[in-house]
């Protein structure tokens, strides 16, 4: 494993070329040349982010090759400054007159644009300037044969699982690998490089009218983790398989499970609603939350940005400061809010590494539990597998999707129910978390168990 997986350099460091191939030793040599060229054209400051990838992608169907796809991709995006007014242009093309054109773009733009007192690069005293090896890095050269056999295997494996499973959808592995690059004229050169292998099968179950289709996949960074194609195939039949028989739900008030898949959906819409956009447009119902109680007293969410191999981690955000591990939520309490520089002048703070996203999101569990054992506790309510459509309004955190599930009696799943919608409002839901299980997705950069709720209104036939 390189020990330079992940790398920066700032006025401080020195950059060490060995372990950079010639694609990144020319992201570096482009950075520099667009952020010189910005700077001849009168920019006050500048910042680019530019990229390189290859990757491929196999789709097999009832043991017959579908589409088979090679890419290469590559981009580049720059953001000039003229003080506190601010221009933005792409491209995809790297040779010196196209990188020209789109520097010249950035900077015509932004001479006629409105200054905003908010727009510049991040403060450089928060810039990355150690970057630790995060182990993301595992490039695959999957040779094609090797990929059709393993999605072949991956959707027979489902055919084979199960007389009832009727059809497939497919059986589909792909693999990527590349690097990024942010830097700007404070001298910040941050490179990251990353690789992600997947396989996945989709499969239908039933006969007439009587049909299911459901799917499941594995993904990692390191293709030697990767789950083998049979069992893929297998959990692919199950969960189809399970969902044969459905009913309506019953409308009511009941308590929900969600399952780890869906439970992240949850943080996510927490994530949102605490974010620098929605904050400073006051376009959330958690302004003026930091501080409050918003969940209960046993529920930690926090950053795991520096997990080694892991979905979400990332040394430095996509303006070159560095990330950190915090909490966000400690004893239900509202610790900090998701910023980027711009969302946090705007509100008067400093940012928080969070320009593009929060990194490893966790919510620790409540207990050591799975969820079998929560269905057994729970005696009586719904289990969410899948979640439909995305009603939720962030301005009054008002909730409403459609699902997919299990109806639960006794502490056992009696029936699979379908055609059913789960309704509330998410500031409730917050409080009414009352267990997270331990069971959480590690493919995710969400990372959940399942999560009960205490009480939901669901409507049914």
């Amino acid at each position: 494993m390189n020990d330079y997986a992940n790398n920066a350099v700032s006025t401080n460091q020195t950059w060490s070329p060995q372990p950079i191939n010639s694609q990144e030793e020319l992201l570096l040599n482009i950075a520099d040349r667009v952020l010189t060229r910005a700077k001849s054209n009168g920019a006050s400051s500048a910042e680019v982010s530019l990229g390189h990838g290859k990757g491929m992608s196999v789709n097999v169907r009832n043991g017959e090759v579908e589409t088979v796809e090679y890419n290469r991709d590559k981009s580049l995006g720059v953001t000039v400054y003229f003080g506190h007014r601010s221009g933005s242009s792409n491209t995809t093309d790297y040779a010196d007159s196209a990188l020209e054109s789109c520097v010249d773009a950035a900077c015509n733009i932004a001479r006629y644009t409105e200054e905003d007192e908010y727009n510049g690069l991040a403060d450089p005293a928060l810039l990355a300037t150690e970057i630790p090896d995060l182990d993301l890095y595992y490039p695959w050269q999957v040779e094609m044969d090797e990929a059709i056999d393993l999605a072949t295997r991956c959707e027979q494996a489902a055919l084979n699982a199960d007389s009832r499973i009727s059809n497939t959808e497919g059986g589909s592995l792909s693999s990527h690998d590349g690097a990024d690059l942010y830097a700007n004229s404070d001298g910040f050169r941050g490179l990251s490089r990353s690789s992600r292998h997947s396989l996945s099968c989709s499969v239908i179950a039933g006969e007439g009218d009587n049909m299911q289709r459901d799917y499941w996949y594995d993904s990692c960074r390191d293709r030697s983790e990767m789950r083998s194609a049979e069992s893929v195939g297998e959990e692919t039949a199950k969960r189809t398989v399970r969902r044969l028989g459905a009913r309506k739900a019953t409308t009511g008030t009941y308590p929900v499970i969600y399952e780890p898949m869906v439970a992240s959906s949850l943080l996510s819409h927490f994530i949102s609603a605490i974010s620098g956009s929605s904050l400073y447009r006051r376009a959330s119902f958690l302004v003026d939350s930091k501080g409050k109680k918003l969940f209960r007293d046993n529920i930690r969410i926090h950053e795991q940005p520096l997990l080694r191999k892991a979905a979400g981690s990332a040394s430095f955000d996509n303006e070159g400061v560095a990330t950190q591990t915090r909490d966000i939520v400690t004893a239900g309490i509202l610790n900090d809010y998701v910023l980027g520089s711009y969302s946090a002048r705007k509100l008067g703070t400093q940012t928080t590494g969070n320009a593009g996203g929060v990194h490893n999101l966790t919510i620790d569990p409540t207990e050591e539990t799975g969820l079998e054992e929560m269905i057994h506790s729970m005696g009586t309510g719904l289990v969410v597998s899948e979640l439909i459509g995305f009603g939720i309004n962030n301005v009054t955190g008002d909730y409403s999707r459609g699902a997919f599930g299990f109806w639960v009696e006794n502490g056992e799943i009696a029936y699979p129910v379908q055609e059913f919608t789960i309704a509330g409002n998410l500031r409730d839901m917050f409080m009414g978390i009352e267990v997270v299980g331990s069971d959480f997705d590690p493919r995710r950069s969400t990372r959940s168990g399942s999560i009960l709720i205490g009480e939901l209104t669901v409507a049914g036939a």
